[in-house]
C-alpha cells in the first residue's frame, strides 16, 4: 500500500471527521443532524443558525417552496428558475428573467456550496441564507410578490398550512417561508471531485493536463489568492475591474457599505462544478471558462479600486488550458447535486 504524505494524511482525517459533522452557532448538532445531510469528500462542516437547525421534514418543505411558481406575483417564475439544477443552479444566462420578462442587472449566482457563505447576493447585502431567501420573492423586477401576501397565498394552501404545523408548529409565516428555503439551500453541496480524491492519496484521480492546471492554480497563476479553502472561495469581495470597460460600472458592495474601498467589488464565487453555470462574473459578460483566465492573464481591467492581486501572469495558451482543464475535470463532483422539482402542495 502507497504511504501517503503527512499533508495528505491530514485531509484524510479531516474529512473523515467532516463527513457527518455540522456545527451550529453555539450548538454542536451532529448527533441530531447526521443522518440529514451527508457532506461530501473535501467538504468542511458548515454552521447552521441555533434557531434553524435542519431536519428532514424542514429541508422538503424548503425544497416544495424553493419550486413552486406560485411565490411570484403571476405564477410564472420560482427559485428555480434563475437558480435551475439543470443549469449549474444558475440560469445559462447573463442575467437574471423575473415576472413579465423583466431582467435584473446581474446573473444569477449558483446555490452550490451556499451554505458556507456568511453574505449572500453579489454584494453581499444579506446575511446568510435566511436573509437572502425572501428577497427576490418580494422584488419587483423578480418575484414581485409583497411577502404578506405570500404568507396569504401560502396560507391558503391546506398542505402548506399543515407542513408548517408539522414543521415550526405554527402557521404559515414569513420567518418560516425564510427558514424553510435556506434549510434546502443547505443541501445542495459539491465535492468528491478529482482533485479531493487525488488530494487523499489518488495519484490517478487527476490526468496530467489535470494535474499542471491545479499546480499553476495554486502557484504562477496565483488563482488561490481568493480561489481558496474547500469551495474555493475566500468568501470574501474583490475588484478585478469587471464591467470598468463600460459606462457607469455596477459600484457592488459599495452599494451596501458606502466605504470607498468597496467600490466595484464582488463575492468571490465558489469553483466546485463551476463548469456547468456559464455565462460567468457577475455580470454574465464572460462565455467561457478559457475567457475567465484569459481576463485574468491580462490583469483585469484598471480602475482605482483594483485588487491589488490583479496583474498580468503571462501565461501560455497551453498553461491557459491546463487551468481550463483543471477547473472543468479537477472540481467536477462525482456525483453532481441535481434535484428534481418536487410535488408541490
Amino acid at each position: 500500500m502507497k504511504k501517503l504524505s503527512i499533508h495528505q494524511l491530514a485531509f484524510v482525517i479531516a474529512g473523515l471527521v467532516a463527513g457527518l459533522v455540522f456545527v451550529s452557532e453555539g450548538t454542536n448538532l451532529f448527533a441530531k443532524e447526521k443522518q440529514v445531510v451527508e457532506l461530501p469528500l473535501g467538504l468542511e462542516p458548515f454552521k447552521v443558525p441555533a434557531d434553524n437547525p435542519l431536519t428532514k421534514a424542514k429541508i422538503e418543505l424548503g425544497k416544495q417552496l424553493y419550486f413552486d411558481k406560485r411565490l411570484s406575483s403571476d405564477n410564472t417564475v420560482s427559485c428555480a428558475s434563475c437558480h435551475d439544477p439543470n443549469k449549474g443552479w444558475s440560469n445559462d444566462e447573463a442575467f437574471a428573467t423575473g415576472v413579465d420578462g423583466q431582467m435584473g442587472g446581474r446573473s444569477a449566482p449558483t446555490i452550490i456550496n451556499s451554505a458556507y457563505f456568511p453574505l449572500q447576493f453579489w454584494d453581499g447585502r444579506a446575511k446568510g441564507l435566511e436573509g437572502q431567501a425572501l428577497g427576490p420573492i418580494a422584488n419587483p423586477i423578480e418575484m414581485n410578490l409583497p411577502i404578506d401576501k405570500a404568507v396569504e397565498k401560502l396560507s391558503e394552501i391546506p398542505g402548506y398550512r399543515k407542513q408548517f404545523k408539522k414543521v415550526f408548529k405554527s402557521d404559515v409565516t414569513a420567518d418560516g417561508i425564510a427558514k424553510a428555503i435556506a434549510s434546502f439551500e443547505r443541501t445542495v453541496l459539491a465535492g468528491d471531485a478529482p482533485y479531493d480524491r487525488f488530494k487523499a492519496g489518488d495519484e490517478s484521480a487527476l490526468s496530467p493536463a489535470a494535474k499542471r492546471g491545479m499546480d499553476l492554480f495554486f502557484n504562477k497563476a496565483k488563482c488561490s489568492a481568493c480561489h481558496k479553502g474547500h469551495s474555493f472561495t475566500d468568501l470574501a469581495f474583490h475588484n478585478i475591474g469587471v464591467g470598468y470597460d463600460k459606462d457607469n460600472p455596477d459600484l457592488g458592495r459599495f452599494a451596501v457599505t458606502n466605504q470607498e474601498g468597496d467600490r466595484g467589488r464582488f463575492k468571490t464565487p465558489p469553483l466546485r462544478d463551476i463548469h456547468t453555470s456559464a455565462p460567468f462574473m457577475h455580470d454574465g459578460s464572460v462565455k467561457t471558462l478559457k475567457e475567465v483566465v484569459e481576463f485574468y492573464n491580462k490583469g483585469g481591467i484598471k480602475n482605482p479600486q483594483l485588487d491589488e492581486e490583479m496583474k498580468p501572469l503571462k501565461l501560455t495558451e497551453e498553461e491557459i488550458a491546463d487551468i481550463v482543464i483543471f477547473m472543468k475535470e479537477g472540481l467536477k463532483s462525482k456525483d453532481y447535486p441535481h434535484v428534481d422539482p418536487p410535488e408541490l402542495p
